[in-house]
């Protein structure tokens, strides 16, 4: 990967990343459905910080909320900007075959799908009021299960990347076994998959503190040549790029000099910095 160095641009403008590939308009809630007041902000605060590229990917289990035509406008007024339809497919187990069966009908009209696991053995395991689930199960075991289900997403054939790799480590329980293998089996399917990884920012407001996914695995995935693309999962427009001064450092460092962004599904890698 190398089409632009971070040392070539001025020192106030490095940390100008291109995309924002993970953000949700309705911010989990089932009241908000798409229209310009809803939309407009999101625009407006991605000109304000030099986006070039923006995907919209509210969860599946809102997809009554998505209007393709009230994007189709967005585009209309802020042809500067490069905005990308898009949905979160997880495994919600009470939802998401139906989310499913409305990517399939709806793909021409999506430009991205990114791919997560937020269910494991039953529970949300990245909520907070259910915490105290982690103690009813091996914590091991819960591992192998969330990445077999993150590599049944990417095998699914219906998205175009996967979120927030190590999303399971949110609240610090960590495996007390080795995962490199598993970490491995787990990219390589990615891999074979042809999807990317992306690597997101919300970790630094969680109990994590971090980036999805953790360091190691990010050098893993850049060794197998898998695309990434970037995001700060904001769940309102002010926090479109939260911590990007972070994630700068972070592909500065790993020396990522492109991501990938998509439409209608075709991927092009385009230089991270503007």
């Amino acid at each position: 990967m190398g089409i632009a160095t971070a040392a070539s641009l001025p020192r106030n403008d490095r940390h100008r990343l291109v995309s924002d590939y993970h953000n949700h308009p309705q911010a989990h809630r089932t009241d908000l459905y798409y229209s310009p007041e809803v939309l407009q902000p999101w625009a407006t605060k991605a000109r304000e910080l030099g986006l070039r590229d923006l995907a919209l990917t509210d969860h599946d289990r809102y997809k009554a909320g998505v209007d393709f035509g009230e994007i189709d406008r967005l585009r209309e007024r802020n042809p500067d900007i490069n905005i990308r339809a898009g949905i979160e497919l997880d495994n919600d187990p009470e939802t998401s075959a139906d989310g499913r069966r409305w990517v399939e009908a709806n793909w021409d009209k999506l430009d991205f799908v990114l791919g997560s696991v937020h269910f494991v053995e039953g529970f949300p395991f990245d909520h907070p009021n259910y915490i105290s689930e982690y103690a009813k199960h091996d914590i091991n075991k819960l591992h192998h299960s969330y990445y077999k289900l993150i590599q049944d997403t990417a095998k699914s054939g219906l998205v175009d990347g996967i979120g927030h790799l190590d999303l399971i480590d949110i609240f610090k329980y960590f495996a007390t076994e080795d995962l490199s293998a598993l970490y491995e089996e787990t990219l390589d399917v990615i891999k074979a998959s042809d999807v990317c990884m992306e690597i997101n920012t919300a970790g630094f407001r969680k109990p994590i503190g971090r980036q999805y996914p953790d360091i190691d695995i990010i050098r893993r995935a850049i060794a197998k040549k898998i695309p990434l693309t970037i995001s700060s999962d904001a769940h309102a427009a002010k926090d479109l790029n939260h911590n990007y001064d972070k994630l700068a450092e972070i592909v500065r460092e790993l020396g990522v000099t492109e991501v990938a962004v998509f439409h209608k599904h075709k991927r092009t890698m385009v230089p991270v910095f503007t």
